[in-house]
């Protein structure tokens, strides 16, 4: 599929299911990466991740169109058309669009990184302390009774 057909399919899914013409332009962007789509807001343009079409089909693709033209919609009638706003929930029920797209199955899930966490210890009270970041035990101390902390332990969580 080219720009050309990608736009015809815009203005088509626009009127047949919001009633209202998509004057702007639709085309693909290669260069998307994390995202189905997007709808800028300074031209008022949509960009589509080709990948979608390729890998997860049309059906896909046209649940993306949709949700980018809720977004165009909603944001030409100054209405709330962000994700978090009611107009767009509302409209987005009401068209059928996905709130989001569908992983992509060629992009592999990124190595989580193991989490380290640190246990420290008040020496006078034994209050446990526990923190993702290391503590300078020569500065900081207990916030309960200002006993000098010591590090008691370090662990990774996975």
């Amino acid at each position: 599929m080219e720009d050309s057909e990608l736009q015809l399919m815009v203005e088509k899914i626009s009127m047949e299911y919001f009633g209202k013409p998509f004057k702007h332009k639709a085309s693909f962007n290669s260069r998307l990466r994390s995202t189905g789509g997007r709808y800028l807001l300074g031209t008022h343009n949509i960009e589509i991740n080709k990948k979608y079409l390729d890998q997860l089909g049309e059906q896909e693709l046209i649940g993306i169109i949709k949700h980018e033209l809720v977004h165009y919609h909603l944001h030409l009638e100054g209405k709330g058309y962000k994700h978090r706003d009611l107009d767009f929930k509302t409209l987005l029920k009401k068209v059928g669009a996905p709130r989001f797209c569908n992983q992509l199955p060629d992009v592999p899930k990124r190595k989580r990184k193991a989490k380290k966490i640190l246990l420290y210890k008040c020496t006078k009270c034994s209050l446990p302390y526990q923190r993702r970041r290391s503590i300078d035990t020569s500065r900081y101390v207990c916030g309960n009774c200002k006993g000098k902390l010591e590090k008691v332990k370090e662990y990774l969580l996975e």
